[in-house]
């Protein structure tokens, strides 16, 4: 039996473990900001009814599954099955086909955004169409969680769409990073934060990476793919970044020319610093040395 959408002005879903929240959700396309809009919500109980064959969507949206079992699958060639905790990730130009199994239904909470910085998020792979299901638990913990990104109170009238694409952005980062897997992500900080602590205290010295893999129980080529995948850089990068924030530190303290900076911190010499500085930090050493504020 479908049940009805639950939007401003309609009629609270029946018989679900997750109300409705306060108010309703609504549509929003009318106002966006610059960056982007979350343009509509609702909140789908124990529906019979899916999306196919190969909808093009033509925005980004999630469907989070609160209850039911259900298929996923698109033009990527994805199959699979899905169930309570799982989140859909639809792209704007994917093809995909999703919905419940066996003639059962299925209880969804969804939204659809758009906009540039969503795109942007795509370009630099944080969105990924070759990953669209995600697992996110407790689902009562997520329920609320995608349900704060509209705001309270949800009424009639303005609410300003910047503060709603921040949200869903938050919300975005802690499900792309892994929070909603919560023992794995747990431990990926954990070694992430042994691995940072182990480079960093490498800073005076040659970096041996084949010893710092070995301390972390893993070989050279798992400990550099598995670093670069959380930290978001390679190990090397990441090193060179901590040693330009202690030649900031040492600039900001104006004793030593970019020269002694240089030798003090293992470059082979002030060109290669200097090249490597303004490649993290978009500016030359002189050129960041003139930002600094005057001392006094």
């Amino acid at each position: 039996m479908n049940r009805p959408l639950c939007f401003h002005g309609m009629s609270q879903p029946r018989s679900t473990p997750f109300p409705c929240p306060p108010g309703g959700w609504r549509f929003n396309s009318a106002v966006a900001s610059s960056l982007g809009s979350i343009t509509s919500a609702g909140f789908v109980d124990d529906s019979p009814s899916g999306v196919g064959p190969a909808r093009v969507f033509g925005q980004y949206a999630v469907v989070y599954v609160l209850d039911g079992k259900a298929f996923y699958s698109d033009a990527h060639g994805a199959r699979q099955d899905i169930g309570p905790g799982d989140m859909i990730l639809v792209f704007p130009d994917l093809a995909h086909a999703y919905g419940p199994k066996g003639g059962g239904g299925w209880t969804t909470l969804w939204l659809s955004f758009n906009g540039k910085i969503f795109d942007l998020w795509r370009e630099q792979g944080l969105l990924d169409d070759r990953r669209p299901v995600h697992h996110l638990e407790p689902v009562d913990v997520w329920f609320r969680r995608f349900d704060s990104i509209l705001g309270a109170p949800r009424q009639t009238g303005y609410a300003p769409p910047l503060l709603e694409v921040c949200r869903l952005q938050t919300l975005l980062a802690e499900i792309v990073t892994g929070t909603g897997r919560q023992t794995a992500y747990q431990e990926d900080l954990r070694w992430a934060s042994r691995a940072c602590a182990r480079i960093d205290a490498t800073l005076a010295s040659v970096p041996d990476w084949e010893s710092i893999a070995r301390y972390l129980g893993t070989t050279p080529e798992a400990f550099r793919k598995r670093f670069t995948r959380l930290v978001g850089h390679p190990p090397a990068r990441y090193r060179t970044g901590r040693l330009v924030d202690r030649a900031c530190v040492l600039m900001q303290e104006r004793r030593l020319a970019d020269k002694q900076i240089a030798e003090e911190l293992g470059f082979c010499d002030e060109f290669y610093f200097s090249r490597r500085f303004k490649q993290i930090t978009g500016h030359s050493p002189r050129a960041f040395r003139r930002l600094l504020p005057m001392a006094k």
